[in-house]
């Protein structure tokens, strides 16, 4: 039975050291003489250092996460950590991309699951790195990064001492660890110095048995000392605090410092000050009210006065994000609110941009080069490798997309799966993780009334009576739009769900955790029209993973043209066209010459693939308002394919472009008037 072996608590060195170091490198150990002690631990540190080789060590890091960026730019992108002074990378893994399936690991062999290999090239690049394996990251991440897999085991409940859940965290950490373990500093002088266990967990819970049994499995799978790291508030850091393991904080480190040496009272506990995630500006959320977030002067002026008060103390501290990158496909996840004893949900944009130092495409910014300079204070003279110049951005003029399938004339080809049931069945029941459900109902007799697609909208609701739009119900809003229905018998009632990013961050603060335990998408319960429930169903898994090819050629995969023209309320339907790159960036020879981002400026909310990669979410409502696309992506050669999955069509033609400067907009949602 897993989770039977119970092992020591972290032994913490206790001896003196307070100095700052220069250099992310391995100071020389000389092997010991018969007059010579042993020579110190790889990596550890006692009440005020982390000690590297028995040097006081000051982590200077950044959070960067492999899984959001396209592997050919990894080192780029370490690079240019290490030239703005950062010496440690701290990084979230995501068990839904390495586990999608239970039980089918899809970590190494490359691409951007191959953590392991963005770690080895940190290492080459002269970085340590900070492992933050989860199970749950948070990050704005899909459900956090658990696998939607999870919400199908009976019986089993998140982040807690639930034993089926238990089980599966630890297969995937000690999975995990069979593929990174050998890159800890302790063999052979790897890149990863500390393991974080779980992840602010005190502002979700106080489950000490549940986190003692993830440190002690950690301690199993590692070698390199641990740390927690949650708010720098007393109930924050009184549930997420473990015997053994050392507590980190986040947010401000003036008073999140303060508090870690008043709450935190176990001397295991105790060690050097790490404020593990320092913000720069925030995240992003789909709505017409909010704004891309950005930093005024005064806040990056504050950026500076905190990581001087840090590191001219010997403290530590970790720049989040450093770089954020893009919740390509459908990665983002989303927030759990309230508003007048109503519960909604803030869906996570395409984008991860973060206002970060080295913005989404991994161009420097403003705010790289004032903190390189700040950093560079602390840091003997030219320690601080030269910044590499921005590659610039490319671009394409408009392409028109023509009409390709109408969606729901293509279940056949692209729903993986169908069932005939009495009462609606959730997206997890399919076996399916993201994308979209269709629900079809053959009225048997008349009814009207409001509509209720079971419990409340999951999350995006849009609403087909014999095939024309008739309203959407989105969880976004607080009070979603109310659709009124007045259905005769034959009728067909459609229901298209958009999963729009399971919830990864709520508080045990607000009183709404169990509730939020229940992440299931689709329909969950009966629908109601007028009271009414609604009883026979047919319901499709549509997760869209791919997209069909309409361009010419030949095989059964090609998708064969379904309409000629939209008409006003019509279902999903699928445009595509084709466009060559920039010629003079082609040339360069660099994929980065070809980095744009590709706007959609008369779609309303869609999903778009370009040669068969999917970047993402687009909405009308912004603030993004264009989705980054790698030049890895791109064909420099030949032409290149786009295909745009409409949801609200609102004409024949859909026009695409390539931007060099990406566009941040919020303009009024058609479909809600509140």
């Amino acid at each position: 039975m897993l989770w039977s072996q119970l092992l020591p608590c972290l032994l913490v060195a206790l001896s003196p050291a307070w100095a700052s170091s220069s250099s992310s490198s391995p100071s020389p150990t000389p092997s010991p003489s018969p007059t010579q002690s042993a020579p110190p631990p790889a990596f550890t540190y006692n009440r005020t250092s982390f000690l590297l080789h028995g040097d006081p060590f000051v982590i200077i890091g950044g959070q960067m996460d492999p899984q959001r960026i396209p592997a050919p730019y990894w080192r780029d992108r370490l690079v240019k950590a290490r030239s703005m002074g950062l010496n440690t990378i701290f990084s979230y893994v995501y068990w839904n991309e390495l586990e999608p399936v239970q039980g089918e690991w899809r970590g190494g062999a490359g691409g951007s699951n191959d953590v392991a290999q963005f770690f080895r090239i940190a290492g080459e690049e002269g970085l340590k790195v900070v492992l933050r394996p989860g199970p749950y990251v948070c990050g704005e991440r899909e459900w956090g990064g658990f696998p939607a897999w999870l919400g199908a085991v009976p019986g089993l409940t998140v982040r807690g001492g639930n034993g089926p859940f238990l089980d599966a965290a630890e297969r995937y950490l000690r999975r995990l660890a069979r593929e990174v373990a050998g890159l800890q500093v302790t063999r052979a002088g790897g890149p990863i110095v500390l393991v974080q266990v779980e992840n602010e967990y005190g502002s979700y819970g106080e489950d000490h048995a549940y986190t003692a049994a993830l440190r002690d499995v950690l301690k199993d799978a590692f070698e390199v000392p641990l740390y927690t790291n949650d708010g720098g508030v007393e109930w924050t850091l009184k549930g997420g605090e473990v015997p053994g393991v050392l507590a980190a904080i986040d947010g401000d480190p003036r008073s999140g410092f303060a508090a870690r040496d008043r709450f935190i009272t176990d001397e295991s506990e105790l060690g050097p000050l790490l404020d593990g995630e320092y913000y720069t500006t925030g995240f992003d959320t789909w709505g017409s009210g909010t704004p891309h977030a950005g930093a005024s002067e005064a806040q990056v002026q504050r950026y500076v006065e905190d990581l001087e008060f840090v590191l001219a103390a010997n403290n530590s501290i970790s720049v989040y994000m450093f770089h954020g990158g893009t919740n390509f496909g459908f990665g983002n996840g989303a927030l759990w609110k309230e508003a007048g004893g109503k519960g909604y949900t803030a869906a996570f944009v395409t984008s991860y941009d973060y206002g970060a130092p080295l913005d989404e495409s991994g161009r420097t910014t403003p705010l790289y080069e004032t903190l390189r300079e700040a950093i560079a204070r602390f840091v003997p003279a030219g320690s601080v490798p030269k910044a590499p110049r921005n590659v610039p951005l490319s671009g394409f003029a408009n392409v028109s997309l023509g009409l390709g399938g109408a969606l729901f004339d293509l279940l056949g080809g692209m729903a993986t799966g169908m069932r005939r049931v009495e009462e609606p069945v959730t997206m997890e029941q399919l076996g399916q993780s993201y994308g979209f459900v269709l629900y079809r109902h053959i009225v048997a007799a008349s009814v009207s009334g409001v509509l209720a697609p079971g419990d409340r909208a999951r999350d995006r609701v849009i609403v087909y009576v014999n095939g024309v739009r008739r309203g959407v119900i989105d969880s976004t809003y607080a009070t979603p739009a109310t659709v009124e229905l007045d259905l005769a018998q034959g009728d067909m009632l459609d229901l298209f769900v958009e999963n729009l990013g399971r919830v990864d961050y709520w508080s045990r603060e607000s009183g709404t955790v169990s509730a939020l335990e229940d992440q299931a998408k689709g329909v969950k319960g009966n629908v109601t029209v007028g009271g009414e429930v609604m009883v026979g169903w047919e319901v499709f898994a549509l997760p869209v993973e791919t997209a069909p090819v309409f361009t010419p050629g030949s095989g059964s995969e090609r998708a064969e043209n379904t309409i000629n023209a939209v008409v006003e309320g019509a279902p999903p339907v699928f445009f595509h066209g084709t466009f060559l790159v920039d010629p003079e960036a082609a040339a360069a020879g660099d994929p980065a010459a070809l980095d744009t981002f590709l706007a959609v400026p008369d779609g309303v909310k869609g999903v778009v693939w370009v040669n068969g990669f999917n970047l993402g979410r687009y909405w009308i409502v912004g603030p993004q308002q264009s989705l980054y696309l790698p030049g890895t992506v791109l064909r420099a050669d030949r032409e290149n394919e786009v295909v745009v999955l409409e949801l609200e069509p609102r004409g024949d033609k859909l026009t695409v472009f390539g931007e060099v400067e990406r566009t941040w907009a919020n303009y009024a949602d058609p479909d809600y008037d509140g």
